[in-house]
């Protein structure tokens, strides 16, 4: 099946708006009409395994040329739309990429000569295109996107993406939030991320609607737009709680009569934050998740029940995912050992494009091997540890930044902190925090504060020996935080 299909297959003639806001709107009807007249287009100009370059912000462009692409049955590489030129041509050299549909506010940004261009301009030229039904035979194990990851080289990695696995991805998760027609989600998550792009498919097919905010940086909006668009869902990456609920005067003491649930992925939120939500607004629903670009979007979450009683727990795998962390002879661990979190189900990537070597490496008898450190408690719910590569060696001791981070962001006046590794020729490597703190409480923390401070909570050699206070925490479009790591 088509993920199209199956995203429309009980919608495309709702008699409503699936995007709502002041700026765009558009129906279901509209959407789907729209989506199939860019799929036509390609049909009819593109070979069968096109690789098409989406540069877009979230808008209804983006919305009616993913979707038409999807339906081709060609691939879809969404970008960010800040994407820096070198990046954009490894791409499109990876994919040998000839088509580019790009949001006319961008065609200015890039040099855009070797391709054939499609803007909001052209494709509204395409009616003269008519979608002719296929014949029923299309294969879902088809790669029908490609979403672009940074590596640990630094260079790019191309995780494709099967119709199965969306469809897979998409129904576990409408199961476990209980979605359904009437949900609206305010999304302030970029479609070229995956926690974004999962949004949007699991509301377009419980025929809900959604709410664009591509200006999360404006709080007083975001707030605005749950309540004037009644919104039931939020989604964000730690970040946006962090910010919520240390930089806003309101969110704390504001209602949102119609937010049924809110749900966090994209990183580890630290539970002093969870805490502080669940406090400020018990009425509202908090989803810990857990996930990875190269498992579709979504592995775990943690079930409401368990929230308090489970607390730091990123919970069990969703519904027809099994997770489980094993040691380095693929054994499951022991209650309080530390393994690696693997997975297994149809939402599992096809692998790495033009990469057979670490797509080997990452999936291994249909098992993923997240790169993610964790350990189990005795009910066999999951807790995070470290990725593999953040693990600091202090002294031939083993340390986990996320302790660290834990015990300094308890501290009301810290939005942020980020723990690492430096250089140092006594120890090996060395602990460094870059600490964020609003300027009106500047004065009153300071690096020995936070070294007493985390004295009283942590072992010693625990305790970083380098401190950076800074004013403004530096994120990403996708909401996730840029970690400066200076030596």
């Amino acid at each position: 099946m088509n993920v199209f299909d199956y995203f429309f297959e009980n919608s495309k003639d709702i008699n409503k708006d699936f995007l709502l806001g002041s700026k765009e709107q558009i129906s279901y009807n509209e959407l789907f009409d729209k989506s199939l007249q860019i799929a036509a287009y390609l049909i009819k100009e593109t070979k069968k395994d096109e690789k098409i370059l989406l540069l877009s912000h979230n808008n209804i462009f983006f919305l009616t040329v993913y979707l038409g692409i999807l339906k081709s049955g060609r691939i879809c590489v969404p970008l960010n739309p800040d994407i820096e030129a070198e990046n954009l041509e490894y791409i499109t050299n990876e994919c040998s990429a000839k088509y580019l549909f790009v949001d006319s506010g961008l065609l200015n940004k890039y040099d855009v000569s070797r391709y054939k261009i499609l803007s909001n301009e052209d494709i509204a030229d395409l009616n003269k295109y008519s979608y002719l039904e296929e014949d029923g035979n299309f294969n879902s194990e088809d790669c029908a996107e490609i979403i672009f990851t940074s590596g640990s080289t630094g260079e790019p990695k191309g995780v494709m993406i099967s119709h199965k696995n969306l469809i897979a991805n998409t129904g576990s998760i409408i199961e476990y939030l209980n979605l359904n027609s009437d949900d609206i989600m305010e999304v302030v998550l970029p479609f070229y991320y995956c926690y974004g792009l999962s949004l949007l498919h699991t509301h377009l097919r419980v025929g809900g609607s959604i709410v664009l905010n591509n200006t999360f940086i404006f709080l007083g909006s975001v707030m605005n737009d749950l309540k004037k668009y009644k919104c039931t869902g939020f989604a964000g990456v730690p970040s946006h709680f962090q910010i919520l609920l240390r930089k806003s005067e309101s969110f704390k003491k504001d209602t949102f009569p119609h937010l049924r649930y809110v749900t966090q992925a994209g990183g580890k939120l630290h539970t002093i934050f969870i805490k502080e939500f669940l406090e400020a607004h018990p009425e509202i629903n908090f989803y810990v998740m857990y996930g990875q670009t190269e498992a579709t979007a979504r592995l775990s979450y943690l079930p409401l029940e368990y929230l308090e009683s489970k607390m730091g727990s990123i919970g069990k795998g969703i519904p027809r995912v099994e997770l489980k962390v094993v040691n380095q002879s693929g054994k499951p661990v022991k209650p309080g050992e530390t393994g690696e979190i693997i997975a297994r189900g149809d939402n599992i990537m096809m692998g790495y494009l033009n990469d057979p070597e670490s797509t080997n490496q990452t999936i291994r008898d249909l098992w993923l091997y997240t790169g993610d450190l964790g350990t189990t408690d005795k009910d066999g719910f999951i807790y995070l540890t470290a990725r593999q590569k953040e693990i600091i060696k202090v002294g031939g001791k083993r340390v986990s930044p996320k302790e660290i981070e834990e015990t300094i962001v308890s501290i009301p006046e810290v939005i942020d902190c980020t723990v690492f590794a430096i250089e140092d020729a006594l120890l090996g490597e060395a602990i460094k925090a870059n600490i964020i703190i609003d300027k009106v409480n500047r004065d009153s923390i300071t690096p020995d504060t936070i070294k007493e401070y985390c004295a009283q909570k942590l072992a010693s050699y625990k305790i970083p020996q380098v401190i950076e206070i800074k004013e403004q925490l530096n994120i990403a479009s996708t909401g996730k935080k840029l970690k400066s790591r200076t030596r």
